[in-house]
């Protein structure tokens, strides 16, 4: 039997059956599939599924289009916008070149108005999202946005969302989730059998296979392979690591330097809590109530900065401590995300009141002049954990 590190290694998604642009050009020309491209995840994957289209996540997390999207964006924008918005008018992202409509959320001031610009390009359904969760009015609201965005599909693509056919995309969809949180928890072992950049790798992985049956096959073997492996004795990571948690703004690709700088020098990450990580999959949406009420729920209550006040992402935090016994807290953030800059100093406090958990925030881009001062930063906190 080949170790973990072979098996990491030779998982190469460019020969996946199911994954990746080659998959979407079939179902687009050989299908005949409509597209729904997507950037937040509180966008409700359940109802594109339903109206039959394929819900994608569109590029956002390379530096090779900053420059492009500073020929109209303000240089000192967050990153991960600047990013989409120079995919969208280069066509780089082959998953925006499919995509017949985008649908974004109003989850801070850039991206609302960056949403003005990219309408010229596809067109964009915007869901105006409320900035609490906790008042009745605000669950009215968002529930009026989804109402919208099902018939909006509806008529866009002449087909009627059925409740039968949303409950049936729910438990699609949960399914999914509860398979991608089954390898997850893998990181509750300790030591870990996974290191960070193999999180994120199966992640995405999972996100970009559009058959939904082959995704969740192969997670989930991929899940008892790493599992038997490690009961076998390949054991890669040192009990005396230090375990760490990631929360913060969304990573891939450019920020994947974050993991590398913690696990190059000595720490674990046991768990990615960004809403490119665990965020998404904690919790699944209630199958015995009605469809559009419990999708309702599920995303209003997604533990995002945006919202105000944010108690569910400190609740989230202190339970993913205990449960991953976690030693140290890193808060990545990206340049020019203020409320996520805010909230850090919440965050800090909250993890010292309730577990003492030690805690460093980074603030960073897209580009990779930083790595050295990462490297710095990051290894004195694990030196002290």
């Amino acid at each position: 039997m080949n170790s973990l590190n072979d098996f990491f290694e030779n998982l190469d998604p460019e020969t996946l059956d199911g994954h990746g642009p080659v998959a979407m050009k079939d179902l687009v020309e050989e299908d005949n599939k409509n597209v729904v491209g997507t950037y937040c995840v509180f966008t409700p994957y359940e109802v594109i599924r339903a109206a039959d289209a394929i819900p994608v996540t569109l590029c956002s997390t390379s530096d090779a289009t900053i420059e492009d999207g500073e020929e109209d964006l303000p240089r000192n924008l967050c990153p991960l916008i600047k990013s989409s918005y120079g995919f969208a008018i280069t066509d780089k992202c082959p998953y925006f070149h499919f995509a017949d409509i985008i649908v974004g959320e109003t989850t801070c001031d850039g991206k609302k108005k960056m949403y003005e610009y990219l309408d010229d390009v596809t067109p964009v359904h915007v869901m105006n999202l409320p900035q609490s969760n906790d008042r009745d009015i605000d669950f009215e609201i968002w529930k009026d946005e989804v109402v919208l965005l099902k018939e909006k599909l509806e008529a866009k693509y002449d087909t009627e969302i059925t409740k039968e056919r949303l409950k049936e995309e729910i438990e699609n969809k949960n399914k999914e989730r509860q398979a991608i949180k089954n390898f997850y928890e893998l990181g509750k072992l300790n030591p870990s059998p996974l290191y960070g950049t193999e999180i994120f790798k199966v992640i995405n992985i999972t996100n970009y296979t559009f058959d939904k049956e082959i995704a969740i096959d192969r997670i989930n073997e991929i899940s008892e392979e790493v599992l038997e492996r490690y009961n076998n004795g390949d054991k890669r990571i040192s009990e005396d690591a230090p375990r760490i948690l990631i929360t913060g703004c969304p990573m891939g690709q450019a920020t994947e330097k974050v993991i590398k700088a913690i696990e190059d020098n000595g720490g674990s990450v046991v768990c990615l809590e960004s809403c490119t990580g665990l965020k998404p999959n904690d919790q699944l949406v209630n199958e015995d109530i009605d469809p559009i009420e419990a999708i309702t729920e599920k995303y209003l209550n997604t533990p995002c900065s945006c919202m105000s006040p944010n108690d569910n992402r400190v609740e989230l935090l202190n339970r993913l401590v205990e449960e991953y016994q976690v030693d140290g807290v890193v808060d990545m953030i990206l340049q020019a995300c203020h409320t996520y800059n805010v909230e850090s100093h919440r965050i800090k406090e909250e993890l010292k009141e309730a577990s003492n958990t030690p805690y460093i925030n980074i603030e960073t881009d897209y580009s990779q002049s930083d790595v050295g001062q990462l490297e710095t930063r990051l290894t004195a906190f694990l030196e002290m954990l």
